[in-house]
């Protein structure tokens, strides 16, 4: 086997980079699914006014995700990939600190949304430092290395905060995510050399990013896609909201909670590994419109079992099981197809698809969740209600793509 080379001379082997991009990546995942577990004990110490208020605890995550997409994005292509990576480590660090001391929801809520602040700057930042260091095939081959130590992170992640809970208070969850980003943030200023040189930056300006945004808004394919985006993580942001409360409460599955969590995830991670073998051959919309029909179908046969059958552990399960690699065999595909008209504006535009599509479904996340009653049906309904909905935007977006190419052949043809 030869050995992956980067573009430029490096300090860093591919193997110590791919891990490190991988845990870069993996930031958003830690910072939502090890916190997971300690939602019910949170709950349960901090004054809240409602029982499902605790969800928010998730979104808030989001919220600050979204807005800092929109700074990071651009910030990175203009100052440097490392500036921006450092910046984000310590918004996460702060909000980390906040997190530990809060007393209060509110004190909370503002530390997640910080934490969503900092984690926007790796997140970010991973992929596009991949591209700045490899090309063809050798970014490829990372990228799929750093893909598989990814789909591991959510998998395992829970089991960390249940683990954690086991010995200590949920407050040191926080602390995990402080040694977590002391340790990241160490390990990029000793290792990691700056892969964008000042001769290839872009000069941000207010100018460039209202024209990307217009190219984005005003895009009918590149629009559909990114509101079918936020479509679909806003139903899978309503499970995830809800995801303690189904599994603890609803189930009484306790500790296993982190199991059945992580089997899921492990789910939607053979999807992803799926999707990558097969879309070459049979294309993006082939695959996402087939595991659409998947989610829709599923669903309605799952909200129709409500009123036959007592719902099962295993039921749910089963259920779940289809719905995670049908969104393993999506997510990929339509920020991809999103992305496909704007290979002029790629770093802009994919800031603000990513804002754009993060705000929708943490609208549509946070409803679903808010609408929990201890019963499946809230989620379920979510399902089927925004994937039909997308279903019909990808036919929008095909229709874009019709007249596009008519448009093209009309311009050839004179």
């Amino acid at each position: 086997m030869t050995s992956l080379e980067p573009t430029q001379q490096s300090k860093i082997s591919s193997h110590e980079f791919t891990l490190l991009v991988a845990l870069l990546m993996s930031i958003v995942a830690i910072s939502i699914d090890a916190l997971l577990p300690a939602l019910g004990i949170i709950s349960s110490e901090i004054k809240l006014d409602y029982p499902n208020q605790i969800q928010l605890v998730v979104s808030a995550l989001f919220l600050g995700m979204a807005a800092g997409q929109l700074i990071c994005g651009p910030l990175s292509d203009a100052t440097g990939r490392k500036k921006v990576l450092y910046s984000g480590i310590l918004l996460f660090l702060f909000g980390s600190v906040i997190c530990f001391f809060a007393q209060d929801i509110t004190t909370l809520l503002i530390g997640r949304v910080i934490q969503g602040l900092g984690v926007s700057g790796p997140y970010v930042s991973a992929i596009s430092i991949v591209r700045d260091k490899y090309a063809g095939r050798e970014m490829a081959k990372i990228m799929s290395l750093v893909m598989m130590i990814f789909i591991m992170v959510p998998a395992i992640a829970p089991s960390l905060g249940q683990a954690i809970l086991l010995i200590a208070s949920w407050r040191y969850v926080f602390v995990l995510y402080v040694f977590y980003s002391v340790a990241i943030g160490l390990w990029i200023f000793l290792r990691l050399e700056e892969t964008l040189p000042k001769e290839k930056r872009i000069p941000f300006s207010v100018t460039g990013f209202t024209d990307g945004f217009k190219e984005v808004i005003f895009n009918r394919v590149t629009m559909s896609y990114t509101l079918c985006m936020g479509l679909f993580f806003g139903s899978f942001m309503g499970y995830l909201n809800s995801s303690q409360q189904i599994f603890q409460v609803q189930f009484q599955t306790g500790k296993l909670f982190t199991v059945y969590f992580g089997l899921l995830a492990l789910v939607f991670g053979l999807a992803s590994l799926f999707n990558s073998k097969f879309v070459e051959k049979w294309g993006m919309h082939y695959i996402s419109q087939r595991a659409v029909w998947g989610i829709i179908v599923s669903s309605a046969i799952f909200l129709g079992l409500h009123s036959l059958f007592s719902i099962q552990l295993w039921m749910f399960m089963v259920y779940a099981a289809v719905l995670f690699f049908a969104f393993g065999l999506i997510f990929g595909n339509v920020n991809a197809m999103a992305m496909e008209p704007m290979g002029h504006v790629a770093g802009i535009a994919s800031a603000i698809i990513g804002a754009v599509s993060s705000i929708i479904s943490m609208v549509i996340g946070t409803a679903v969740g808010q609408l929990y009653n201890n019963t499946l049906i809230p989620v379920t309904t979510g399902f089927l209600v925004m994937t039909t909905l997308a279903l019909l935007m990808m036919h929008v977006a095909e229709g874009g793509k019709t007249k596009a190419l008519e448009a093209t052949k009309e311009l050839e043809t004179e």
